[in-house]
């Protein structure tokens, strides 16, 4: 049992670069409902059933402001850049939250992001066709997985993608959980400087591109502010990239380790199955493996513990997708599992904004990959593969590969 005195730390150690840390496991079967021990101290509550997440996530009693006391946050550099300056929507609660959110809602319906699959199966082509011309080995990261969500959030967003570079850096930055907390609030000022230069420029000469239209149908209107957009695009445009990028750089690594997994990708004629075994990898490696942080504002009973107002809690997905009450055999790599209710993207009314988006990437990604290298192998050692087990969204740093 875990010591009340004495809560383990968190984040904890994997010992499988695929699976939630061990320990996670054993308190999700034997203490679903425990303290842990944060950066900073503090003993926020961690949450691992998958019904206890949900119940969290979809409570509003539980609130995503880090600026109220109690609120379990990643970082001192989170921390600190949050209380310098006004957060993206998704740390507020409503009805700002969804006075924000409502504002982007029809950019990312199903249908509206099934109009992109052109655009995206382009720019997929286009890059594996420079990987193929090229040499060999080479890092799958920076030549695919960190190329295509890039490209892609650039055209929606109307960003330049000549300076992906740029914004690319200072995203890791921002993140960095292990960088001094000036280091994280110099690299967000950076980027937001960069931004909002973009949305003035959209209000002197708008394009077709999501920014102009915030500009011109709510700026214009006087429903938003320049800041506020400028926080909604940096919201977009740093999730849009990082978190799909490490999806599929981890993904592929997964799938060169069972080959068998690979196969039913690559030789799939059913679309469905390729959905289904994008559902199984978001589910499986659940890359935003820190926890969804909340703190409660009134006393709630949570499965029969009492969390109390004020205390903070994290929501553990990773170990809450794998949750047998709930998946059968949840370890297993499964592409027609059905239902399939991860919680991968969240869960309620902050569940991810661009998930269509992310799916869509993935599903015409993978397969196209596998199908264009067929013979795709890791190109050293896996035991040398670096993992950003320390940052807000897993993945990895880089990924040799040859064919």
């Amino acid at each position: 049992m875990t010591d009340r005195e004495n809560p383990p730390a968190f984040p904890m150690r994997r010992d499988c670069p695929f699976d939630p840390p061990p320990e996670l496991t054993r308190l999700r079967a034997e203490q679903p409902i425990s303290r842990v021990r944060i950066w900073d101290g503090s003993t926020p509550w961690l949450i691992t059933r998958h019904q206890d997440v949900r119940a969290v996530l979809a409570d509003r009693r539980f609130s995503s402001d880090p600026t109220r006391p109690g609120y379990p946050g990643r970082s001192a550099g989170g921390q600190l850049r949050r209380q310098r300056g006004p957060g993206s929507f998704l740390t507020m609660d409503d009805p700002e939250h969804a006075r924000h959110r409502r504002k982007l809602i029809s950019e990312f319906t199903v249908r509206r992001t099934e109009s992109l699959r052109p655009m995206i199966t382009e720019a997929v082509d286009g890059l594996l066709a420079t990987m193929a011309a090229g040499p060999r080995p080479v890092d799958l990261v920076t030549a695919f997985a960190l190329p295509l969500p890039s490209l892609v959030i650039c055209r929606l967003l109307g960003v330049p993608y000549a300076d992906h570079e740029f914004f690319q850096q200072r995203s890791r930055d921002m993140l960095d959980t292990r960088a001094d907390p000036e280091h994280n609030l110099r690299a967000a000022k950076e980027l937001g400087a960069y931004v909002y230069g973009l949305v003035k420029a959209k209000v002197a000469d708008p394009g077709d591109d999501l920014l102009s239209r915030l500009v011109t149908s709510w700026l214009a209107t006087g429903e938003l502010t320049a800041r506020e957009i400028t926080s909604m695009a940096m919201l977009l445009l740093v999730a849009g990239h990082e978190t799909t990028a490490n999806m599929i750089g981890l993904g592929v690594l997964l799938l060169l380790r069972d080959p068998a997994a690979a196969t039913t990708i690559r030789e799939a004629t059913d679309p469905a199955v390729a959905n289904g075994a994008v559902e199984e990898l978001l589910r499986l490696l659940t890359i935003t493996h820190l926890g969804r942080r909340r703190v409660a504002t009134e006393d709630v009973d949570l499965g029969g513990t009492l969390i109390r107002a004020g205390d903070g809690v994290i929501a553990a997905a990773d170990v809450a997708n794998r949750d047998p009450a709930v998946f059968a055999d949840p370890d297993r790599f499964d592409p027609l599992r059905q239902p399939n209710h991860h919680v991968a993207f969240g869960f309620g009314v902050h569940q991810c904004l661009g998930q269509p988006l992310a799916r869509l990437e993935l599903q015409i990604g993978y397969p196209a990959l596998l199908r264009a290298f067929p013979g795709l192998a890791l190109a050293v050692d896996a035991a040398d593969i670096s993992y950003r087990a320390e940052l807000p969204i897993y993945g990895v740093d880089a990924l040799p590969v040859t064919w």
